[in-house]
């Protein structure tokens, strides 16, 4: 099935939002010096201070794990995180963030979630719901539908 004008108009817009979110984060970055994958893994680290694999970062963002991997090789030669064993598998590690690692990312990811919380706030919450909601419709939607076209 090939969606009509007024859809693919209308998927157009929304992916010209999505870009404009994005380069605000690719401008926060920049101002700190990083890339937004940088400044993305950052941001899982600092909200896990129980740490976070490699892997799940990588699934988090998408991202593949040698990207994962040189940020945070980068990370560790600059003393911003250390390494702790997985219990349930030694293989595995999870990445924490340091004390001299908490100490640089409070000043670049404290300020940019309060500006995401802000934004939020900017609206009603019944809007904001429905903003979610519509974002995790739309999210499985492309999941399933990309899905079918790997199997292809």
């Amino acid at each position: 099935m090939i969606a009509g004008k007024e859809i693919n108009d209308l998927v157009n817009a929304y992916c010209r939002l999505r870009d404009r979110q994005v380069a605000v984060y690719a401008r926060c970055a920049k101002m700190h010096g990083l890339t937004v994958n940088e400044l993305f893994v950052l941001d899982i680290l600092w909200f896990a201070p129980e740490g976070c694999t490699q892997k799940a970062m990588s699934d988090r963002l998408s991202v593949n794990k040698q990207t994962i991997n040189a940020i945070v090789t980068r990370l560790d030669k600059q003393g911003y995180i250390s390494y702790v064993l997985v219990k349930e598998d030694r293989r595995n590690k999870r990445i924490v963030l340091t004390e001299s690692g908490r100490t640089y990312a409070k000043n670049i990811i404290l300020p940019a979630a309060d500006a995401e919380n802000l934004a939020m706030a900017d609206m009603p919450i019944v809007k904001i719901k429905e903003l979610v909601e519509l974002t995790t419709v739309i999210t499985e939607n492309m999941e399933r539908r990309f899905a079918d076209i790997e199997e292809k």
